[in-house]
């Protein structure tokens, strides 16, 4: 008997082997840390016809074309699919131990890291970026929606195949951190940069949902502001836009 829960303990446990050694292998395996895929859209600077009079919106719209800003996304080292963390308190009007309820939800900022070429094209790409928040000649905050942009990062598996994806909504490079030099041997030269957003989105159940309404109300708002003021220009001056 003894003999015989031996030899079903030892076939159980190598069956257990093979099976996650074949799920290891196998597309539907284990997600790997180093198997993903990042897409970044920034703004123009120019949202609509609102000009803003920053001398960095064509410079970003320049990046674009020049394909710096798909540069920047294969020099990405590291990035984080973001969290999400339920804002809770206390049920005290019940009778018994209190219930912990759920009042919000809210996001943290994402940490990220880019290796930088001799010129440092990435680095510029992202202080651009960082310029569209504020006018460095006269240091007045810019428009809300002509600094925010959006990143896709998506999960691959050993195919190359997108698995999962996630949409960071309305972001900005919050902070571009400083870097270091040394006399010492050389490194890859890197920057790290913390990204705010408003929230995220999977693209996995949630990529077909409608926007929220008060994005979509302030869109309205935004085309129709500008179409008003667009209209009240004499049209001798129009041509000039």
């Amino acid at each position: 008997m003894a003999f015989q829960l031996q030899s079903i303990l030892e076939t159980t446990a190598f069956q257990f082997l093979d099976e996650m050694l074949a799920e290891f292998h196998s597309t539907d395996g284990f997600a790997k840390t180093n198997r993903w895929e990042i897409i970044i859209t920034p703004p123009t600077g120019n949202r609509g016809n609102n000009s803003t009079g920053n001398i960095f919106a064509p410079i970003m719209s320049q990046n674009t074309g020049e394909g710096v800003v798909q540069k920047a996304a294969l020099m990405c080292e590291a990035f984080s699919f973001p969290g999400r963390n339920l804002d809770s308190q206390p049920d005290s009007n019940v009778y018994g131990p209190e219930r912990e309820i759920v009042n919000g939800y809210s996001f943290g900022d994402i940490s990220s890291t880019f290796r930088l070429s001799s010129d440092q094209k990435e680095k510029q790409f992202f202080d651009t970026w960082q310029r569209l928040a504020y006018n460095p000649q006269d240091f007045s905050i810019g428009y809300y929606y002509d600094y925010i942009g959006e990143i896709r990062l998506y999960q691959l598996d050993e195919k190359d195949q997108r698995r999962y994806g996630i949409k960071l909504l309305e972001c900005f490079p919050k902070t571009v951190d400083q870097m270091a030099v040394t006399q010492s041997a050389g490194d890859l030269q890197r920057v790290n940069v913390t990204w705010a957003y408003r929230y995220w989105l999977s693209l996995a159940d949630e990529r077909n949902m409608p926007r929220p309404l008060e994005d979509r109300l302030a869109e309205i708002a935004i085309n129709t502001v500008s179409k008003n003021i667009f209209n009240n220009i004499p049209s001798v001056l129009r041509k000039l836009f």
